[in-house]
């Protein structure tokens, strides 16, 4: 794979539906460009996961107010911990780890996403975070919302019976127990969330290209990639 160093600076953004593998895009596109890679789904589920440990959460219903003085000076930061741009998430300086892929925080994470005070104090830390360009940002509405003038904007799908497979696999390699079915009722309340809620909703940004990766393996998606950064050179 032939890398060509772009010609200027650039905000990549990769937006696209739950497990379809936008952070794994993101993250090797990152290495390879010798970019930042941002998971702003991760500060998401950083959310959620303060909002469900001050039990602000109950049966779908969220305590806005005080979710809202939480976050009013919440600190996120990203912390690469080997060379292969694996992240840490220290929220407020502590590391959650897995604690952020639990079942728990993925039955709840959209409903908090939803939320307008959430998202406007999500933004405003991504923007700042990407304000000096030369990063890799992935989410629902990095290139709608966060970036909108981006430099190169994605949109990643795959059909909903391969992401539930990829989701389960995942799932199941760190001993969570949990059915095909489950994960799949998930996806799609997750993807209705995400598709109908008033603030931000998922959808493909203006000028970005569509990635459908439902038979790609990792090496061929970032082929794919690549291919177009360096096609945009010579355009």
């Amino acid at each position: 794979m032939q890398v060509i160093k772009p010609a200027k600076d650039m905000i990549i953004a990769i937006d696209g539906y739950s497990s379809c593998g936008k952070s794994t895009l993101a993250r090797d596109l990152a290495n390879i460009l010798n970019y930042t890679y941002i998971d702003s789904g991760a500060m998401y589920r950083a959310v959620t996961w303060l909002a469900l440990q001050h039990g602000l959460v109950n049966d779908q219903s969220v305590d806005i107010a005080q979710l809202g003085n939480i976050i009013m000076n919440l600190s996120i930061s990203f912390q690469t911990k080997d060379l292969k741009n694996e992240q840490d998430i220290l929220i407020n300086g502590e590391a959650p780890g897995e604690k952020l892929r639990s079942t728990e925080v993925s039955a709840n994470v959209s409903y908090i996403s939803k939320i307008g005070l959430v998202r406007k104090k999500m933004v405003e830390m991504q923007r700042m975070m990407g304000r000096n360009k030369r990063v890799v940002m992935d989410g629902r509405d990095i290139g709608t919302v966060v970036f909108p003038d981006a430099d190169i904007k994605i949109f990643m799908t795959a059909s909903l019976k391969i992401r539930t497979q990829r989701r389960f696999m995942e799932l199941k390699t760190k001993n969570i127990d949990i059915s095909f079915e489950e994960v799949k009722d998930n996806l799609k309340t997750r993807d209705l969330i995400d598709e109908s809620r008033e603030e931000s909703p998922l959808r493909k940004a203006d000028g970005a290209m569509v990635l459908d990766n439902s038979f790609m393996s990792r090496t061929e998606q970032l082929e794919w990639i690549v291919s177009k950064i360096n096609e945009q050179q010579f355009s």
